[in-house]
């Protein structure tokens, strides 16, 4: 059974090699599935679109990110293809990630997909969209239940002792005024007085 420490090293080298131009061993450009991959780069306008994950706990986290036109937004496949692009992409580090370590990753998805559209202008428009999947088979050390107080004892008197604009206290900051005499005053706008 794999730790997550080894199934986190594995996924990072996949995320490692999916960077926008990359080639595989074969110099072959490597095909996830993402917008950016189709049509020419030269000729034709690019599409900023690319992925990150984020590990909480025993769960994987796929964020995608991708520029989209306002009309795409406001149709009714709009959320099923962006769902379907994190399953396309989760795929991809199911295969990857198998090619890399031997073995393979078990991924089961957790929630809903999580999608904000956010735009700029009229014309600049965004989507940022979020999926859990629960990595199967790894070997996580359970929780053993609360934490337990480990502050300082010396610590934790200074921290009862309060802050200092305690009352008892004398506020503000000593300032020499010369002439062998030391004022103080509350804040900027109050005038001096000896301490």
């Amino acid at each position: 059974m794999a730790t997550i420490l080894d199934i986190t090293r594995g996924i990072s080298q996949v995320v490692g090699n999916t960077y926008d131009g990359a080639h595989d061993e074969n110099g072959e450009p490597i095909k996830i599935g993402l917008k950016r991959e189709e049509g020419d780069p030269i000729n034709d306008s690019r599409v900023m679109d690319g992925f990150k994950v984020s590990f909480r706990g025993d769960q994987l986290g796929i964020h995608y990110h991708s520029e989209i036109k306002l009309k795409d937004a406001h149709d009714k496949k709009f959320e099923s293809e962006t769902a379907q692009m994190i399953e396309d992409i989760a795929s991809f580090i199911k295969k990857e990630y198998k090619k890399i370590t031997g073995s393979a990753l078990k991924l089961k998805k957790v929630g809903e997909l999580d999608a904000i559209i956010q735009n700029t202008s009229r014309i600049r428009t965004w989507v940022q969209a979020k999926c859990y999947y629960e990595i199967g088979g790894a070997n996580l050390d359970p929780v053993k239940g609360e934490s337990k107080d480990s502050v300082d004892s010396n610590f934790k008197s200074f921290l009862e002792q309060g802050d200092w604009k305690n009352d008892a206290k004398p506020q503000g900051q000593p300032v020499y005024k010369g002439k062998g005499k030391v004022q103080a005053r509350k804040d900027i706008h109050s005038a001096y007085k000896a301490e």
